[in-house]
């Protein structure tokens, strides 16, 4: 789209609006009000704000922005509208040196002037619809009274190019943007009617989609690769809507009480769900934006605050929320979630989280790295498993991460990476899902590389103290060795492995180790039920954010961080391997060999055909059926399955109580199976004994159409 056209669409649509910067109307003045509050924060910077307007020339610019650069990776003319926010923050706030200084309003005046004379474009359309618009709308609320109207009149036109019909103004976590930047251009120029028609779209973007938006298991999904954007396009969704939620409240213009409740339950259930504690990113949830120092910064507490000035809706899951963002205390409630439309799987307990990222025919394995960022992230949707202990696990790691070593990834390791545009594929295989009942949970994966061919299937079993993971049918025809990564994370104590029947302390370096039962490092220990050979590299690696990000302003600094590294060899060409460890998250070292002592998971199964664990001390037996087939659990007990599934079983007295079942396919209405256990039937389980086999043959229905994949539980 040409800058002319640009100039003239926004020059019909907005040059029809009235002139009049103020309005009668007491809603439009009392959200003005709480937005410029909101805008004034708790302080200023006046050292800052001297620094700005001593660098500010007679010409309106700051001659150490590059304007000319307008590309998708540079526009650093950013910098420029971002300084004239902060110096109209400083003459607006009550508690700033220049509090309604004279001097100061001619610098911003003379820095607006100069912006408007030059009207920017970026290569890149969000600067122009959103990043420019969204500065403007703040510069115009704090001081834009105070502005020559000439100047006001000109910006319109710069500042209307954020409207609901722009390029980018799609249902996505991109048009609740747009719109509600130009809700705050309204309410400037006092438009009643159409701040309320645009308040009125905010409010409806709270609505559940089955292409772009929110997910009806409480994902997020920004384009239609259906990639997993909770964490980023999903998480502005929510804030920006929780902030109007308050502006709003006690006026005409306040939206609606079930609006508010599924934006609650988005929140809770579906954002939080990602997050470590409730506090920070998980690193399985990013994309591209962990090319960017601080990914993975913890969260604040402003939407739930927001939330819960306006509702009272599950307020004490709020509040806890905010209490660990504020204190010490990390402790929040269990759960174990997989969220079917983007095949991402968490499970949070008072000492660990851990999560699962995967994808298949139905969703693409990684975001495109748009604008040159996330450079080297072909791998990171491969079964990517993360477990964190104290949240920081992987701070800033990006730069010197091994990126053919994603922790729970089973990767061909190849000399270089394929070019970056090759970075997003499409999934080849349909059996990838969960099965779980919100307390316990597998997630199952039928990996085949779209790069380049490496097949496994792979699993994880999760409880309350530890969680298995299991490898079969590794195979690869490429003349590079295959290995699966158990973890890469930053070092931040000693590595204690148990070899050969001895414990010792590594000392930094790179090695391998034969004949392996554990290895331990803070505060996780990583068990081998079988003798194992392990690779563990922990020593200093090195790199640079610029390696995995073209931004302009990236660094370009060498960086160096002490890394452990964990992972399983299984050689090129490896045709039908296999692996089998358990994790313990959370465990001291004091306590460390009594719980390796009184493991209660014992693998059952781990074929290309099948999967299965059982834990002894919670009676949960687990299987993934890749194919129709027979698990004997015990010499009485036997489940058979007519279709490949995810079925856990939940035993007392030997006698199923609980069974949770899901279909990873998608492609059945029913389950059909069989136990040598009597089952009665009930309105959702058909069942038929058969005296002579003893057996019941059961039939279940399945959630379908936006709900297949989902688990079903039957309590007996």
């Amino acid at each position: 789209m040409s800058k002319l056209f640009i100039i003239l669409f926004s020059v019909i649509s907005f040059f029809s609006i009235s002139n009049t910067t103020a309005s009668a109307n007491p809603d439009m003045e009392l959200v003005r009000e709480r937005i410029v509050h909101e805008l004034l924060g708790s302080g200023v910077d006046n050292d800052q704000t001297v620094l700005f307007m001593r660098s500010l020339n007679s010409e309106g610019f700051w001659p150490e922005i590059n304007y000319e650069d307008l590309s998708r990776t540079a526009f650093e003319n950013a910098k420029h509208t971002s300084r004239l926010v902060s110096l109209a923050r400083a003459w607006r706030h009550p508690a700033s040196a220049y509090h309604k200084s004279p001097v100061l309003l001619e610098k911003i005046e003379s820095a607006l002037a100069f912006w408007v004379k030059h009207d920017f474009i970026g290569e890149n359309w969000w600067n122009n619809e959103i990043g420019t618009p969204d500065a403007l709308a703040n510069i115009l609320l704090l001081v834009g009274d105070e502005l020559p109207e000439a100047l006001v009149q000109k910006s319109r036109p710069i500042l209307g190019r954020a409207h609901l019909e722009a390029g980018g103004a799609r249902p996505s976590g991109d048009r609740i943007k747009i719109a509600d930047i130009y809700a705050r251009n309204l309410l400037f120029f006092g438009e009643e009617r159409r701040f309320e028609e645009v308040v009125q779209v905010i409010g409806n973007e709270i609505k559940f989609e089955t292409g772009r938006g929110m997910q009806y298991d409480y994902s997020f999904h920004h384009r239609e690769d259906r990639v997993n954007n909770t964490l980023s396009y999903g998480l502005q969704f929510a804030d920006i809507f929780a902030v109007w939620a308050d502006y709003v409240s006690d006026t005409r213009y306040a939206f609606t009480e079930d609006k508010i409740k599924i934006l609650v339950d988005y929140y809770l259930d579906g954002i939080c769900k990602m997050m470590p504690f409730g506090k920070s990113p998980d690193l399985g949830a990013r994309n591209r934006s962990i090319s960017r120092p601080g990914a993975l910064r913890p969260m604040g507490t402003r939407t739930p605050e927001k939330l819960l000035k306006v509702t009272d809706y599950r307020d004490n899951e709020l509040k806890d929320i905010v209490k660990v963002r504020t204190t010490d205390i990390e402790s929040i409630r269990p759960h174990s979630r997989f969220f079917w439309h983007s095949e991402y799987f968490s499970h949070q307990r008072p000492a660990y989280f851990s999560s699962v990222r995967m994808y298949s025919k139905r969703n693409c394995n990684m975001e495109v790295p748009y604008n040159g960022e996330g450079l080297l992230n072909h791998y990171l949707g491969d079964g990517a498993n993360y477990v964190y202990v104290d949240g920081h696990e992987y701070d800033n790691i990006f730069p010197v991460m091994d990126y053919q070593k994603i922790p729970g990834t089973t990767i061909l390791q190849k000399p270089v990476l394929e070019r970056e545009k090759n970075i997003q594929k499409w999934g080849l295989t349909t059996f990838v899902g969960a099965v779980t009942d919100g307390r316990y949970s597998a997630s199952a994966f039928d990996f085949v590389s779209p790069h380049d061919g490496t097949k496994a299937k792979k699993s994880w079993f999760y409880f309350d103290d530890e969680y298995v993971c299991l490898g079969s049918g590794i195979t690869s025809d490429m003349d590079y060795p295959v290995v699966t990564t158990l973890n890469q994370t930053c070092l931040k104590d000693e590595v204690i492995a148990y070899t050969k029947g001895k414990e010792s302390i590594l000392q930094q370096g790179d090695r391998a180790l034969n004949e392996v039962r554990w290895v331990y490092h803070n505060g996780v220990a990583y068990l081998f039920p079988v003798p194992t050979t392990v690779h563990l590299s922990n020593q200093a690696q090195t790199g640079s954010w610029s390696w995995i990000n073209r931004q302009s302003n990236i660094s370009q600094e060498e960086i160096r961080m002490d890394i452990c590294k964990i992972w399983l060899d299984h050689g090129i060409h490896p045709q039908n391997e296999k692996y089998e460890y358990i994790i313990l998250p959370g465990v001291n070292k004091k306590s460390l060999v009594r719980k390796l002592k009184k493991t209660a998971v014992e693998t059952m199964v781990n074929t290309n055909e099948l999967q299965a664990v059982r834990h002894q001390k919670l009676n949960i037996v687990q299987a993934v059926f890749y194919q129709p087939g027979t698990l004997k659990i015990s010499e009485q007990i036997s489940i058979t399955t007519a279709n490949p599934c995810m079925m856990m079983i939940e035993f007392r007295r030997n006698r199923p109580v609980r069974i949770t079942v899901s279909d990873p396919n998608r492609d059945l209405e029913s389950l059909s199976f069989s136990l040598t256990v009597k089952v009665q039937g009930r309105t959702d389980l058909l069942s038929e004994w058969d005296e002579e086999k003893k057996t019941s043959h059961l039939t279940l229905k399945l959630p379908t159409g936006i709900y297949a994949g989902k688990s079903k539980v039957i309590q007996l």
